[in-house]
């Protein structure tokens, strides 16, 4: 390519970025008029409907468009928040490409000898130039302020009734910093004392030696016809990835900011948006960035560091992490164990096995994900296997992989599209069954082969939501997709659905007959789990991006600026309290009895009823 032809190719590429970041400059600017002269939530009609019924307090009607309205609005809202996250970014890329075009045009320009031309001629150009280049720069910067001066209007909303807690920051709480030290490892850690009782119809006691293997599966299998309570919370989501705990006294008040029940809180070295894990009197999570993945062990009564370790030396790992979002990094996928190891994934592709004191077992590379996200399917075990959901832009696969050696066991070739959501285990007419969401199927496999056991085309969308098993259905959803109750191998197998409410992100949950539904615009729906039909919801100031989870009789759903929203499990709304962790979460929490694990965005939090 000769100068010329460079000169030119640089020009149109500054004229293209230009145009592309002046129309998203005023884009902005206008979002950002918009949204101050207007209030989103403070609706005219809104207003209208709700003055009428305070004449007509009976007329359900009119209730239900106030909460169709209300919701429309709210969509509205987070919608034009991921606007402007969005539009923000692309204006500084078109303008960093602009900035990077122009550089190259002038300085190619320089180097070509050109006929000298009248001086009037060449200070008219330059002074052309540089205002046009002033007032294009200050539009963009103006919109890129503009774009972070937006309110947040959910998150300043108050609702009635609700007290702020003006108590200063109890300092006594101990905040255990993780420092990025070479790896440490245990050679025997010390066992738990006192292990973990579980009360209910299959009670019994988690022994204080680690059981695993054959042993935690059978133990497993035993509990599972009332509820798999009999297990620690071993994974994502709890005991068979459900997203239900049989654990008893949980906490429902707390304050992550003045320290009131928290027992205590560390600081990992490495973000991630896995959940904790429990076993006994250990907790792990992962973490990871672009210099380095982690495993951490933590003592889950103290908050003691265990041990952490390096995910490294893998063959076949890439040297350069692939890109990822944000909202999912590079460490989404939460951990599990069966006692005797524990195993993590990331979105490198890596997959690793250390023993309980820290020992690293084995470790290999499926392959580098093709997610424009990132991976985010969580591991799940059964019996010597540890399954592996792998559905990318490349092709859907399902994998188990021997929990001692790492050995690819089966591998099963699915017909999907990309999908974050993640395995979980069933008792289907009496054998266990792995269940998977993703577009289009809804399917259940054997997890000892890896043979399609039956599968339903009811889903569509990149699917975030992992499904949810109760009272002989399999649950599953997906935003712009639909909420669809199936029953498994019968010949009319989808028994009912509903696309009013859908989550992005957040997985359902079923317990005694409801079924729980959380969606990132920050709306909590219950329904009647057999027949669909609609009980109650509730709005929070924030989306969910963790998924509720069922506890002690009652229904933990954390949001995005770290509520947890506390609910008795009944068809009428019954809020038990709205406690705060005072700092953002993504993380879905884990029980043990009288206590909850929760991980911020910056700490892993320890809170009890002490």
């Amino acid at each position: 390519m000769d100068e010329n032809h460079s000169i030119k190719v640089a020009a149109n590429t500054a004229m293209v970025a230009f145009i592309f970041s002046f129309v998203v400059a005023v884009l902005l600017m206008l979002n950002y008029y918009q949204l101050r002269a207007h209030d989103p939530l403070e609706l005219e009609s809104m207003e209208r409907l709700v003055e009428r019924l305070k004449d007509e307090p009976n007329n359900e009607d009119l209730k239900q468009e106030i909460r169709s309205l209300d919701l429309l609005a709210r969509k509205a809202f987070f919608t034009s928040q991921w606007q402007v996250r969005t539009g923000r970014y692309l204006l500084l890329l078109g303008s960093i490409v602009w900035i990077f075009a122009m550089r190259y045009y002038y300085t190619a320009k320089s180097r070509i000898t050109e006929p000298e031309a009248p001086v009037s001629e060449v200070t008219a150009r330059a002074f052309s130039q540089r205002w046009i280049m002033v007032a294009g720069g200050t539009i963009m910067l103006l919109a890129f302020m503009a774009s972070f001066a937006i309110k947040d209007h959910l998150k300043g909303y108050q609702p009635a009734g609700e007290m702020v807690d003006t108590a200063k920051v109890d300092e006594s709480i101990e905040v255990i910093a993780i420092a990025e030290s070479p790896d440490t490892a245990m050679d025997e850690i010390p066992a738990g004392t006192g292990g973990n009782t579980v009360a209910g119809p299959v009670a019994e006691t988690i022994p204080a030696t680690p059981t695993g293997g054959e042993e935690a599966a059978s133990m497993t299998a035993k509990a599972l016809p009332a509820t798999p309570t009999a297990l620690p919370h071993n994974g994502f989501r709890g005991p068979f990835g459900n997203g239900v705990s049989g654990n008893r006294n949980i906490p429902v008040d707390w304050d992550g900011s003045t320290g009131r029940n928290v027992i205590w809180k560390a600081v990992p070295s490495k973000p991630g948006n896995n959940s904790p894990v429990l076993w006994d009197n250990r907790l792990f999570i992962a973490g990871g960035d672009e210099g380095a993945r982690m495993v951490y062990c933590f003592d889950a009564g103290s908050g003691k560091l265990l041990w952490q370790q390096e995910v490294r030396d893998i063959p076949g790992s890439p040297g350069t992490p692939p890109r990822v979002t944000e909202d999912t990094g590079l460490s989404a996928p939460t951990v599990a164990t069966d006692g005797t190891r524990v195993y993590g994934i990331f979105a490198t592709g890596d997959v690793i096995a250390f023993t309980m004191s820290g020992s690293k077992v084995w470790a290999r590379n499926l392959g580098v994900p093709d997610n424009h996200y990132g991976h985010a399917s969580s591991l799940i075990v059964w019996k010597k296997h540890l399954l592996v959901q792998y559905d990318s832009n490349k092709g859907g696969r399902l994998l188990a992989l021997d929990t001692a050696t790492g050995n690819t066991s089966w591998e099963t070739i699915r017909q999907v599209g990309i999908s974050w959501a993640s395995p979980i285990l069933a008792d289907i007419g009496g054998s266990i069954q792995l269940i998977l969401s993703a577009e289009p199927l809804v399917a259940g496999y054997d997890p000892e082969s890896g043979k399609e056991l039956w599968a339903v085309d009811c889903m569509m969308g990149e699917v975030g939501p992992s499904p949810a098993y109760g009272g002989g259905l399999v649950y599953a959803a997906n935003e712009y997709a639909r909420l669809v109750a199936i029953k498994p191998g019968a010949a009319d197998p989808i028994v009912w659905e509903n696309d009013e409410y859908l989550p992005e992100v957040a997985s359902p949950v079923v317990s005694e007959g409801l079924l729980f539904i959380a969606t990132s615009y920050g709306v909590l729906v219950c329904y009647d789990a057999a027949t669909g039909e609609k009980y109650w919801e509730e709005e929070a100031r924030q989306g969910f991006y963790a998924s509720p989870m069922v506890a002690d009789g009652k229904l933990y759903a954390l949001d995005m600026g770290g509520v947890m929203h506390i609910y008795k499990l009944s068809k009428e709304v019954e809020k038990v309290g709205s406690p705060e962790l005072g700092e953002p979460a993504f993380a879905s929490p884990a029980f043990s009895n009288g206590r909850i694990y929760l991980r911020g965005e910056n700490h892993l939090y320890c809170i009890g009823n002490e």
